[in-house]
């Protein structure tokens, strides 16, 4: 057996699809409240070719797969992400880039990597990008999912730009950064509301680190340097070339959002990770910000995804900018990740976040049986399971038009039954996930577990 196939990434239903889908009028159990009108849409990694070597989850070419909601009635279909390296392959008819376990292959004309767009989803400037964070985005149209083509913002992206931008909900702007092994290890940029890079600036780090996701308030972006470090002697050796350091602390980077290298505070904490933030927001002298905190992870590992996963729980940070202090605070024991708020909250103060909750029973792989809501006011915790052998990616929120009250939506996620070997795509009212889904809308192909999601509005749409 090749070391590809061993990966549990490419068995059951990790394994990819390899057919692209369109089918309207889909079969309901329960029923689509009217109101909603708009895309929920899932990125993913999914290889239209056999891996020639060791495959990691993270390698596989993005897939998207899109469910269109409108008048109670459901369409779905799900497409490839076209992006260059697909297309290189696609004529070559097989694999032509190896993966994260690999070497680089840095004779290799056209990239040491394969730019997958296979990570996330931002809507900004009236764009859809999907995100993969070692290269620039793609642009994406909807509700068709047609491939526009890569997004360099007219030649001014020059450094790579992270899978988990954050595009204020009042300005419009959208603040990223953009991470690699060699100097600059960090670069800061600020894209304004019409779509334009106005602010690229590097960061300087004491050494290389993976940086998956940052956070924002009104005012200030907050940069994670944590000891998830690139090593290229251990690359060298046909090791992994990441691996964490437990003697390296962890770094919190809070700058103006139009400052640059010298306008950062460093904050430090006792070393963890954090792969992915919730929201955080200004209150008094201090910052505060909500994530899901591991005590270490070595992404790499094949054969400990879940172990490393299920050190997650949500947690809480308060950094006083008048006295430097760090205040910390673990909201609850359960493992969980993938947090998502009403995003017309972001970078203001809210109250609750939507949460994947890891499986209770170890695997091999990471999968989610149910969505957790968390009420950062008063410390309530409700929690929602799929069902016995019934797992989940991540769940998003959408608003109710004209809502006044934050948790005033639904929460929405592709579920898939073991047992059953079928996919739905479940919603959930957001004000009580307790009551059980009011739709349960059945996708009639299978759609592989894959990364993260995101709510398109209909007044979004470009096609």
């Amino acid at each position: 057996m090749s070391a590809a196939a061993e990966s549990p990434f490419l068995r059951d239903n990790f394994a990819p699809i390899h057919e692209e889908t369109e089918a309207a009028d889909l079969k309901v159990i329960g029923e689509i409240p009217r109101e909603i009108d708009g895309m929920f849409l899932r990125n993913g990694p999914n290889p239209q070719f056999d891996p020639p070597g060791a495959y990691h989850w993270f390698d596989g070419d993005g897939m998207l797969h899109g469910t269109q909601l409108r008048d109670g009635r459901a369409t779905y279909r799900n497409r490839w992400i076209r992006t260059q390296g697909f297309q290189k392959e696609h004529a070559a008819g097989k694999a032509i880039w190896g993966g994260l376990f690999e070497m680089p292959q840095f004779d290799n004309p056209d990239g040491a990597f394969k730019n997958t767009g296979n990570t996330a989803l931002v809507h900004q400037a009236d764009r859809l990008l999907t995100l993969w964070e070692g290269g620039p985005p793609h642009q994406v149209r909807t509700p068709s999912l047609e491939t526009v083509g890569l997004q360099d913002f007219h030649g001014k992206l020059t450094c790579p730009m992270t899978a988990h931008p954050k595009v204020d909900p009042v300005t419009g702007e959208m603040v990223f950064f953009g991470y690699s092994p060699i100097p600059p290890f960090c670069t800061y940029g600020v894209v304004s509301a019409r779509g334009e890079i106005v602010r690229l600036e590097p960061i300087e780090l004491p050494s290389a680190v993976m940086m998956h996701d940052m956070a924002m308030t009104e005012n200030f972006s907050i940069l994670l340097d944590l000891p998830l470090c690139f090593d290229l002697e251990r690359a060298m050796r046909g090791e992994p070339p990441i691996h964490f350091d437990d003697q390296r602390p962890a770094r919190w980077g809070i700058l103006p959002r139009h400052g640059d290298n010298g306008d950062v505070r460093w904050f430090e904490t006792a070393p963890c990770y954090v792969f992915h933030t919730s929201n955080a927001y200004e209150e008094d002298d201090a910052v505060v910000l909500h994530g899901c905190r591991m005590e270490r992870t070595d992404v790499l590992v094949d054969d400990g995804a879940q172990q490393d996963a299920n050190n997650a729980r949500m947690h809480r940070w308060r950094f006083d900018l008048a006295s430097g202090e760090v205040q910390e605070e673990r909201l609850d024991d359960v493992a969980t990740d993938f947090p998502r708020v009403n995003e017309t909250r972001l970078g203001r103060k809210n109250r609750y976040s939507f949460n994947a909750a890891f499986e209770r029973e170890a695997s091999q792989a990471p999968r989610f049986e149910g969505v957790t809501k968390y009420d950062q006011e008063t410390g309530a915790i409700q929690r929602h399971r799929y069902g016995p052998d019934r797992f989940a990616g991540e769940a998003v929120f959408a608003p109710r038009p004209g809502a006044r009250e934050e948790d005033d939506g639904w929460v929405m996620t592709y579920v898939h039954d073991e047992r059953e070997n079928a996919d739905e795509l479940v919603i959930l009212d957001g004000r009580d996930l307790s009551a059980g889904p009011l739709a349960r809308v059945q996708i009639p192909v299978r759609v592989p577990y894959g990364f993260h999601a995101a709510w398109i509005p209909a007044e979004q749409y470009d096609d």
